[in-house]
């Protein structure tokens, strides 16, 4: 009865007809963005996360013409974050930077996981990758990473390497580069890259396998020394550094991506409408200029590509982390 009732009412009262369509469709795609979103960056500022998370709120303000919120919420390496943002209502005002940390990695590290990212999380867009980089205090006597691992296998737990946390993207790189370097090294958690970076320029700790992008602030200022990539082939943003695969010490693929998450259960429209803004975020030479600054490299998927990139990431990662025994209980 409703379709004949507005074809007629189409037929002869077009302004009707116009107000009627309005009155068909979902409230929320219709009002949404009525209010400021918050975009949750689930680590500390400083890292590669909170980089990403002020960048796209700029970018997605100007396109959604709404203020972007950027929320640090911090603890228990990404988990904290990734749970509040798994929890909040689904109406597309809660974002959520994802990355292969929060969203693959923790999947096979943790074995009661708060979170399901294939359930509670839908990707709006990817954003960037950029790869680790494997840093050193300055004053590191040995001159390669061939030397590094030799001297981890002699000296089990003499070497220290730092991470942002336990079940950090720095953290699995650490423990993936002993695991298949077969070197013995002892893993130190700290709250955030920046808590790592003061002690690592200190000398309190050796190693730090951080965001390719914010460890070359420290090597171009000289207060590093640099050993590996974590990614294949060499990064343009430090070409004189090698890959781990050309030190031959292991092999290693390990690329840092982040992407901008809601909650799965968004109205369709709604989610249509940030993937709209976040289309305009990736296509501005604004963001692509900062982004390749920091060092990442833009990153623009279709949505079915994105959704199934991201699948195969979480296969990939937990099969390898459960392959090296790597816990974080």
């Amino acid at each position: 009865m409703f379709p004949a009732l507005l074809r007629s009412i189409i037929a002869s009262r077009p302004v009707l007809a116009v107000a009627a369509l309005l009155m068909a469709m979902p409230a929320p795609a219709q009002e949404f963005p009525a209010k400021p979103l918050r975009i949750i960056a689930p680590n500390p500022p400083g890292g590669g996360f909170d980089l990403v998370a002020r960048i796209v709120a700029q970018g997605l303000g100007d396109a959604l013409g709404q203020q972007v919120i950027v929320e640090n919420r911090t603890g228990a390496g990404t988990l904290v974050g990734t749970e509040a943002a798994a929890k909040a209502p689904a109406d597309g005002y809660t974002l959520l930077v994802g990355g292969l940390s929060n969203i693959a990695i923790n999947v096979g590290l943790y074995r009661k996981l708060p979170y399901d990212p294939l359930v509670d999380f839908v990707p709006v867009a990817m954003v960037s990758g950029v790869p680790y980089m494997l840093v050193a205090r300055k004053d590191m006597p040995q001159s390669s990473l061939r030397e590094l691992v030799e001297f981890a296998r002699a000296n089990p737990g003499k070497l220290t390497f730092a991470s942002g946390g336990v079940g950090t993207g720095q953290h699995i790189a650490g423990a993936v580069l002993a695991h298949v370097t077969r070197a013995d090294m002892l893993h130190v958690p700290y709250k955030g890259a920046q808590a790592a970076y003061q002690d690592l320029l200190s000398g309190r700790v050796d190693l730090f396998f951080d965001n390719a992008g914010t460890a070359l602030n420290y090597l171009q200022s000289g207060q590093v020394r640099a050993y590996a990539v974590s990614v294949p082939t060499r990064w343009s943003g430090a070409s004189g550094v090698p890959t781990v695969n050309e030190t031959g010490v292991g092999d290693m693929d390990m690329n840092s991506w982040f992407g901008i998450f809601t909650q799965a259960k968004t109205p369709a429209g709604v989610l249509e409408r940030l993937r709209a803004g976040m289309a305009k975020v990736n296509a501005s030479p604004d963001v692509r200029a900062r982004l390749e600054k920091s060092g990442s490299e833009v990153m623009v998927m279709a949505p079915a590509a994105t959704e199934a990139f991201v699948r195969s990431e979480i296969q990939r990662w937990t099969a390898l982390i459960r392959a090296a025994g790597i816990a974080a209980e």
